[in-house]
């Protein structure tokens, strides 16, 4: 028998269970939430860009204005568990999406690398694949199909050059 004093937060709690802490600690900092998406008006099929909200850093994939990013931006998302059973939009790499499915988080998660560069190490985070609404003309242009996906080791060889 597990004793559950040895598992980690995400594990033994609810969305809803957690602290304020715990829960902005599993966001993994690769900033595919803050990327634009499209939304089929006929299907309602979610469509991604590689275009970030302005107010993200390219680099580290985190907001450059988190404590204020409302009063910049003021359509953007607040996570909340309530908002996670309605939106459809997250990757799959999302640990906020993990958890609330029920699954572990993986190798690369910060939280079990003890490593905030994890997520960049192991290709999932936008780094080198995302450009700045100020630099994006047409979202149509910029329809990509990794979200999900970690980088190909072509994307991260290009990348280095």
């Amino acid at each position: 028998m597990t004793d559950d004093r040895s598992l980690p937060f995400w594990r033994t709690k609810t969305l809803e269970e957690m602290s304020k802490d715990e829960w902005e600690s599993l966001c993994d900092g690769c900033g595919k939430c803050c990327l634009h998406k499209l939304r089929d008006e006929d299907t309602d099929e979610v469509h991604h860009t590689n275009v970030a909200c302005r107010l993200l850093d390219l680099e580290t994939c985190r907001c450059s204005e988190y404590a204020t990013r409302f009063r910049k931006v003021p359509d953007c998302v607040s996570l909340s568990p309530a908002l996670l059973r309605e939106i459809d939009w997250l990757p799959p790499s999302c640990a906020y999406r993990l958890v609330r499915e029920g699954k572990d988080l993986p190798f690369w998660h910060p939280l079990r690398s003890g490593s905030d560069e994890s997520v960049h190490e192991a290709g999932i985070s936008g780094r080198g694949r995302i450009v700045s609404e100020r630099d994006a003309a047409m979202l149509e242009d910029h329809l990509v199909d990794w979200p999900g996906a970690p980088m190909t080791a072509r994307q991260r060889q290009s990348r280095r050059k």
